[in-house]
């Protein structure tokens, strides 16, 4: 036995039904549509809403948000300071390194340990870091960032009088 000679059982499938093959038998004519209407013509897309802005542009979460005030950091942790063996960390001795990417900011994480003292200057530290820093008697030196961060916005920007 083949797959072309495969059938369903006796009574198990109907033909399809033909409508709007004129109007001596059922469903001629109108085709089981009803009459007249938008309905009764041609198909319209399920997320139609009649001519008002449809859903998916009006609702601006579908599309997402980018915040343009984002400031993008690159981690750097403990460990890979550890393991770079350097004692005098800037943005531009982790570049040197092939750490970081160019023109990275660099915030430093702390994950892993230190086994001694060790002098970092980053953009941003996070509070594990600095303390597992200054615990082996090292500094931490906050660069300014390369561009100023504009503050969030709070409140009307200006007054109806």
């Amino acid at each position: 036995m083949k797959i072309h000679d495969l059938k369903p059982a006796e009574g198990a499938k109907r033909r399809r039904k033909r409508v709007g093959r004129g109007i001596a038998g059922k469903g001629g004519k109108t085709a089981g549509r009803g009459t007249k209407g938008q309905k009764a013509r041609d198909t319209i897309p399920v997320s139609f809403e009649g001519g008002q802005l449809p859903m998916n542009m009006r609702v601006p979460k579908l599309r997402g948000f980018n915040n343009p005030f984002r400031v993008e950091y690159q981690a750097v942790n403990l460990d890979t300071i550890e393991a770079s063996g350097l004692t005098e960390v800037t943005p531009e001795t982790l570049l040197a390194q092939g750490l970081i990417s160019k023109g990275a900011l660099v915030k430093v994480l702390g994950r892993g340990e230190l086994s001694r003292a060790v002098n970092v200057s980053a953009h941003g530290f996070s509070k594990a870091a600095v303390a597992a820093i200054e615990a082996k008697g090292g500094t931490t030196t906050q660069v300014e960032l390369p561009f100023k961060v504009r503050p969030a916005f709070h409140g009307s920007a200006h007054t109806n009088r």
